[in-house]
């Protein structure tokens, strides 16, 4: 890469960072943020449990839609709102910090990847690849292994097969609700 190249790169990314930041003080996102809050705890409330330490959930979706609309900072932001919010509505084991932090970075993570850009099935299916490995194999076996004394592998080992047969489905749903926030901005333009 050219030197060009790089320093054009480097100002897209110092860019979409202001504007993200941004958009904590626009009324509008704030507002878009609201309403995608309280449709993650309504999806959060149709969490199908597989077994006493696995679950099945389509709460990304609003968590994805949030950080394609308002970027990364209020989606991550967000997640300390749902996260605090969804444990009140459906406690399920004791609190522990560690969820809160992941629903943090999920929003920070989608924002980073879908905020201010065009909705590709490579970067869906990238980015929830990402998702998968990050928080379906490293973070919540390790918060399980916190609570509950289970070993990190065999726990990471049983959300292997419930991510490979979910992982199709999740991203052809990201990509029709990414697809819709998409058409959404192109009308409020």
């Amino acid at each position: 890469m050219t030197q060009h190249t790089l320093s054009t790169r480097s100002s897209l990314y110092d860019r979409l960072f202001v504007q993200a930041v941004q958009e904590l003080h626009n009324p509008r996102t704030l507002a878009t943020a609201a309403v995608l809050s309280a449709l993650h705890l309504i999806l959060n409330q149709f969490t199908i449990p597989v077994s006493g330490l696995l679950e099945v959930g389509f709460d990304f979706l609003a968590t994805a839609a949030m950080g394609y609309l308002c970027g990364p900072w209020v989606a991550g932001l967000s997640g300390i709102v749902t996260d605090l919010f969804g444990y009140v509505l459906r406690p399920n084991g004791p609190y522990f910090p560690g969820w809160t932090l992941s629903a943090i970075l999920a929003g920070i993570l989608y924002g980073m990847w879908y905020y201010r850009r065009p909705v590709k099935l490579w970067r869906v299916m990238a980015c929830k690849a990402m998702a998968v490995v990050l928080f379906n194999f490293l973070l919540t076996p390790l918060w399980l292994h916190f609570l509950y004394g289970q070993a990190f592998v065999v726990l990471s080992s049983l959300r292997f097969v419930k991510n490979i047969i979910k992982f199709p489905i999740d991203v052809a749903l990201l990509l029709l609700v990414l697809k819709t926030c998409e058409a959404y901005r192109a009308r409020q333009r």
